[in-house]
């Protein structure tokens, strides 16, 4: 008869372990790179249209639901509206400053929808950072960057005293200011979202 090692009768509860990892890791790219295709094609109607129609991003919201739902029941379910409900809420208090458009709102909410809440940090880290660096990009173009960093510093003044009123100069009604299709940082974000899920398999 063999020996029978100690810590051996659990082998296999550690291959069923690798196995739902596995298997979560997938369902996490499936789920970020359907966020990405949501995010390309609302950054593919801002570049063209300069805006993002409810009739693409209101059944996005709806399909990054079913999606969740679909794949891992009513608790991805929750997952997929906390994660909409996080970024929408972050980008809405942005719209409500003058410096953000309802689209793009509703885009990061679809996007966020889709990725479910597990990936929203990463999503709205690297959109953000991929934002900023988009604006600077596009005021050294029009060499306008110093203007850009008084102009930033004015806003930021006049929200910490006005709270999320508009500012009457800088906002998106002005048609002198600097505009960026901020789906673009949205696709961005989303790409390098999935890029870093795939590294860490």
């Amino acid at each position: 008869m063999g020996r029978v090692w100690p810590g051996s009768y659990r082998r296999p509860h550690r291959i069923a372990d690798l196995r739902v990892f596995v298997g979560k890791l997938d369902t996490e790219l499936a789920y970020a790179a359907c966020s990405l295709l949501c995010a390309v094609i609302g950054a593919g109607y801002d570049l063209t249209s300069r805006r993002i129609p409810n009739a693409f991003t209101l059944p996005a919201i709806v399909f990054g639901l079913l999606l969740h739902c679909g794949l891992g029941g009513w608790r991805q379910l929750g997952s997929a509206t906390a994660g909409g409900l996080l970024c929408g809420v972050i980008f809405l208090l942005f719209h409500l400053a003058g410096g953000m458009g309802g689209g793009d709102v509703k885009l990061i909410t679809a996007a966020g929808c889709t990725a479910g809440l597990s990936l929203v940090g990463p999503l709205l880290i690297l959109t953000s950072l991929t934002g900023g660096v988009m604006a600077i990009g596009v005021a050294l173009y029009h060499r306008r960057l110093k203007e850009t960093m008084v102009n930033m510093y004015t806003l930021a003044v006049h929200h910490g005293t006005k709270g999320l009123a508009p500012h009457p100069d800088f906002n998106l009604e002005n048609a002198q200011a600097l505009r960026l299709p901020y789906a673009l940082a949205i696709a961005a974000g989303s790409a390098l979202s999935l890029g870093m899920l795939i590294v860490r398999r």
